[in-house]
């Protein structure tokens, strides 16, 4: 498909077309809205004020990038933004199951015991495969997605630096550090799969030309991790084998359940709201 349609109304006219652009962008929009809300849980328990304030405004970013997605979707006949943020069962949804994960144990507000080091590798490998997936974007064939990954990469581009900073020095630091970074990368690295695929639909989704082969994505995400793991002398661990599930066909886990009772609970207390 060489020229890109530019248009909902187009989008209309081509049913198989209209399938695969909105499984994509469900699985874009659902990936940044669930680790956005992990993110904030973040709040006010960051290691320090000033990481406070920078992880706050990534993930106030990351919502909006979500935004942004949810929006071409309401544009597509989907539902309305806040349905679709808000309303949709977890069993509906397309995020990744390494993303739904939570923080640690106990919750924000009762004993909220964290896993900095988790959280540093889980945004850090997000964000570099989807500084891989904008790039491959900004060509889709579908105007309006090409435009929405252009403007998002603008902002994604300090996020994959301050990942990538936190990252790097807590490994080189030694000790309790690096042992914990350690684990958390192979915690994340039993679901990365579950994050690098594109879902059943992704042959439609490469043939129609809204994104580039799923195994040419994965195989750039792996070059890249595997030149930082040879930067800093780590060992690569084993891939997983998404054991807990696939979240790009709706199969999840109740820390998904769990964190959309809360995080829509206001929304569903005053419905009729203008949000």
């Amino acid at each position: 498909m060489n020229e890109k349609i530019k248009s909902a109304t187009e989008v209309q006219q081509n049913k198989e077309y209209k399938e695969a652009l909105t499984e994509l962008l469900y699985q874009l929009a659902d990936d940044d809205f669930i680790l956005s809300f992990r993110g904030s849980e973040w709040l006010g328990l960051a290691p320090h004020i000033e990481e406070d304030v920078a992880f706050s405004s990534i993930t106030q970013n990351m919502m909006g990038h979500a935004f942004m997605y949810y929006q071409l979707l309401e544009e597509l006949g989907e539902g309305d933004i806040d349905y679709l943020a808000h309303s949709r069962p977890s069993d509906a949804r397309k995020n990744a199951i390494l993303l739904e994960e939570a923080n640690g144990n106990g919750t924000y507000l009762t004993n909220p015991n964290f896993d900095w080091a988790f959280t540093v590798v889980r945004h850090y490998f997000y964000d570099m495969y989807k500084r891989i997936k904008l790039l491959s974007l900004k060509n889709s064939s579908y105007g309006p997605l090409s435009e929405a990954a252009i403007n998002i990469r603008m902002e994604h581009y300090y996020h994959i630096m301050h990942w990538q900073t936190w990252f790097k020095q807590l490994i080189s630091a030694g000790g309790e550090a690096k042992t914990r970074m350690c684990k958390a990368i192979d915690r994340v690295y039993e679901e990365i799969e579950g994050l690098l695929t594109l879902g059943p639909n992704a042959k439609k989704m490469t043939v129609f030309g809204l994104i580039e082969e799923e195994d040419v994505l994965k195989q750039r995400f792996y070059n890249e991790i595997n030149e930082v793991f040879e930067e800093l002398q780590l060992e690569r661990p084993a891939k997983g084998e998404m054991k807990r599930g696939n979240g790009r066909i709706g199969e999840h886990t109740e820390d998904l359940n769990t964190a959309l009772l809360l995080l829509s609970d206001v929304y569903r207390s005053i419905p009729n709201a203008v949000w």
